[in-house]
């Protein structure tokens, strides 16, 4: 067994001044140093740096890292020209093997942003069958991560074969590091038929879909179906618990009680809400109905900690209020993350407490005003969060970042492999015409 010694110790609700933690793949014990007793662990000294639980990452698009520097033609008016010129083209040329090289790439940001459980939405029109057990073997086997995966189902896509992938996963992976959900696209990409062949398949998995993320998503549902999305989703029975319904920016009243009956939960990213120039969700809204929220990046950035600062930030801004949201707003929406993945994954996760999973980093982190029990969070969210990045990072109690650096020495020759695939993408994408 290992002990890390001379820490702060902050989970989200407990807080240690001068601290232990006993490990192996769980935590054994915690206490203070005052208590500490060697009794032949391996011992790591903290040396008074904060040990905080790992980030979830609750909605993603790993494939998307792929993205950045690729320059094609690109003058969107509206967020359907945005996946017309940009996204649908990416996703339709993507295969197994990029698939693997697009989960090592950005599982690899993650882990040094201490990010190590992904719930990920994943889209390959080139290759579909394989594509989440590919995505699992970058993320799961190779990284050591935690994942949630899913591949979204579309109308762009051969029907049958989403439907294969989606179940065949989640029937085949279900562990403390694995596990699925069934992916869908998002309304307006979905026919009523589609709906119906999901319904008879689908037998109680969990949904992950997007939800008026656009005003368009709405006024398309309207226009051809003669009703809002989450009701026209209802009739078919597709939302059921844990759920993952994300953006939610139009979503409307009657269909926020739908979801809170359900015992789905909503999925906020509003840093990818802005950069489409879409509007910011109303978290305030939603947590009102007392419905669990969670926080995403929808591919975007790979730090949590600025995902939960515009979060907390642009609720301000949009209620025109500075206490629309407050710091214990947001510690709730973090905890709802590690009880949503302790279900999903049947783990205790998310507490440096007894019996957890060993899943924490470790942050330099020298506090100009006094640090205690009624005040930590702030401390961690005004002064780490903003330039937050961990020295060390443990999954299982596995040491896999050290010194700010991936310990795995086969990891840097799988990026400058993934800088390969990457350019394969490229090439094959601004081939379309």
């Amino acid at each position: 067994m290992k002990a890390i010694i001379n820490v702060r110790i902050y989970d989200y609700q407990n807080y240690i001044e001068n601290g232990y933690v006993i490990f192996d793949k769980n935590i054994i014990k915690v206490g203070q140093m005052k208590d500490f007793k060697n009794e032949g662990y391996s011992l790591i000294d903290g040396k008074g740096q904060l040990l905080l639980p790992n980030f979830v990452c609750a909605h993603s698009h790993i494939y998307s890292i792929f993205a950045r520097g690729l320059v094609l033609p690109f003058n969107p008016k509206n967020f359907q020209e945005i996946l017309d010129q940009m996204w649908w083209k990416i996703d339709s040329q993507i295969d197994n093997p990029i698939t693997y090289y697009s989960g090592i790439a950005a599982g690899s940001e993650f882990l040094l942003n201490g990010v190590t459980t992904i719930i990920d939405h994943h889209a390959s029109g080139s290759e579909i069958i394989g594509s989440l057990s590919s995505l699992k073997k970058a993320l799961v086997n190779k990284l050591h991560l935690r994942a949630i995966l899913c591949f979204e189902t579309s109308d762009r896509y051969p029907l049958k074969d989403c439907i294969k992938e989606n179940i065949s996963f989640a029937k085949k992976y279900h562990n403390d590091h694995i596990s699925g959900l069934f992916g869908m696209h998002a309304s307006m990409s979905l026919s009523d038929e589609s709906y119906k062949a999901i319904s008879k398949r689908i037998n109680g998995l969990p949904i992950h879909i997007h939800v008026a993320e656009s005003e368009m998503d709405e006024e398309e549902s309207f226009n051809k179906y003669g009703t809002d999305i989450v009701t026209r989703l209802n009739k078919y029975h597709l939302i059921n618990k844990n759920s993952l319904i994300v953006h939610g920016v139009h979503i409307k009243d009657n269909e926020l009680q739908i979801v809170k009956d359900s015992g789905a939960y909503m999925v906020v990213n509003t840093t990818s809400n802005c950069n489409n120039a879409v509007g910011v969700p109303d978290i305030k809204k939603y947590l009102s109905y007392n419905i669990p929220v969670m926080v995403g990046n929808d591919g975007l950035s790979s730090s949590m900690a600025t995902e939960y600062l515009n979060a907390y930030y642009l609720t301000h801004l949009k209620n025109l209020n500075p206490t629309a949201m407050n710091l214990g707003d947001i510690v709730d929406i973090i905890n709802n993350a590690y009880r949503y993945v302790g279900d999903r994954l049947g783990i205790k996760i998310g507490k440096i407490q007894e019996s957890f999973v060993a899943d924490f980093m470790l942050l330099p982190y020298a506090p100009f005003t006094e640090m205690n029990s009624s005040n930590a969070f702030g401390h961690v969210f005004f002064g780490l969060y903003p330039n937050f990045k961990p020295n060390d990072v443990y999954v299982s109690g596995m040491r896999l970042v050290k010194n700010g650096e991936i310990v795995s020495k086969r990891n840097k020759e799988e990026l400058l492999e993934a800088r390969k695939y990457s350019q394969i993408l490229w090439n094959k994408v601004k081939e379309i015409k």
